[in-house]
């Protein structure tokens, strides 16, 4: 019996999913110029033919790569922004960064390494600004949320606050097993949300 037009779709997204998750893997390991397809290939376990039916090389797997992550820190904000009170919100990026860098430190390190690239190498600095466009937007959503908490200074707060926050994910995905990650998120949500 023929695949139902879903089934096709279920498995094209899985392995689209599976040659990313390599992809991301290799430019982890080796950085993205020292790359090639055939590494990902092999890793994600598919032909070089069947991963160029999914993407026409590296830098498109980069470009989707980097548009997922957008996804994601867009769906944070978003989330947040749904709560009721901007205590809530703030606990949830809080939350929502730490957790996330817990369990994929090296991913974290790769897209950190990614929004610092020299403007000269043409290919990464492209999803380097797009990258940094999306936090910049999204700084703004957060500095609303520290107009509704009734901040002084909204913007100065939300930049304390994002400082503390990125250095606190530094440090997790640089000594993942020495840092007091619970207690350090619970005295960064006692000082950012509650009044």
């Amino acid at each position: 019996m023929p695949r139902t037009q879903e089934e096709n779709d279920r498995i094209r997204q899985a392995a689209k999913e599976n040659i990313r998750t390599a992809a991301m893997e290799v430019f982890i390991e080796k950085g993205y110029h020292a790359s090639v397809i055939d590494d990902i290939a092999k890793r994600a376990g598919v032909s070089k033919g069947l991963m160029y039916n999914y993407y026409k090389g590296k830098e498109d797997l980069l470009a989707e790569m980097v548009k997922m992550r957008i996804k994601e820190i867009n769906h944070v904000m978003h989330t947040a922004a749904a709560l009721s009170s901007p205590s809530e919100q703030l606990k949830h990026i809080i939350e929502g960064a730490i957790n996330n860098v817990k369990q994929h430190p090296k991913i974290y390190r790769f897209y950190l390494h990614l929004q610092t690239q020299p403007e000269k190498d043409k290919i990464l600095s492209r999803y380097s600004q797009m990258l940094n466009e999306a936090m910049a937007d999204q700084f703004e959503v957060q500095c609303g949320f520290f107009a509704k908490l009734g901040s002084a200074d909204p913007r100065m707060r939300s930049l304390y606050f994002s400082s503390t926050l990125h250095g606190m994910m530094l440090m997790i995905s640089t000594y993942p097993d020495g840092y007091p990650v619970e207690e350090i998120k619970e005295q960064t949500i006692r000082q950012f949300c509650e009044i």
